[in-house]
């Protein structure tokens, strides 16, 4: 399981739409999801998209027992999703703030869906089905904007909402 070089904002493959995967359970996406969990955790994050480590498929991986980026959120189950599809709950939406791989030591104040359903697939092809709120919407919709190219400051309100971390957080 190598981890792989995270690409960072600027990247042009970051801003492009992820293609779908159409064959579950092979060794070649079982060597990705191995890499993107390996990658994930040596980054702290709590999650990771595909297109991240220069993949463009419909691919994210996330899960949060205990992580140092985000000490006081509330678990979420280590989870593969591909080709994901969301369907928000109501109109609510929650600000928070996040953080991104590919946009090191920065964080941004962005405003998300509250409740949401996604489905999708897991790697051998099952579908996945869930209905979720809070740290667990918000980290699903960041994974998924991944895939259709889109990075959480193009999210942000206002710019003066965006912010490096040892000056917003300087106890983290």
């Amino acid at each position: 399981m190598p981890t792989r070089r995270v690409l960072k904002m600027g990247d042009p493959l970051l801003y492009r739409k992820a293609a779908p995967v159409e064959n579950f359970n092979t060794p070649e996406l079982d060597s990705l999801i191995a890499d993107m969990f390996a990658t994930m955790v040596e980054q702290n994050g709590a999650g990771l998209a595909a297109p991240q480590i220069g993949v463009s498929q419909r691919v994210v991986i996330f899960g949060v027992e205990s992580n140092p980026r985000y000490p006081e959120v509330e678990p979420v189950p280590t989870t593969v999703l591909i080709n994901p599809q969301l369907e928000p709950i109501g109109e609510e939406m929650e600000d928070g703030w996040e953080g991104c791989l590919s946009v090191p030591g920065l964080r941004g104040l962005v405003s998300r869906y509250k409740n949401l359903r996604y489905t999708g697939f897991d790697q051998q092809g099952k579908p996945i089905d869930r209905t979720v709120s809070g740290f667990h919407a918000r980290v699903v919709q960041h994974e998924v904007d991944h895939l259709d190219g889109i990075l959480f400051p193009m999210r942000l309100r206002d710019i003066r909402l965006l912010g490096f971390e040892e000056a917003l957080f300087p106890d983290l």
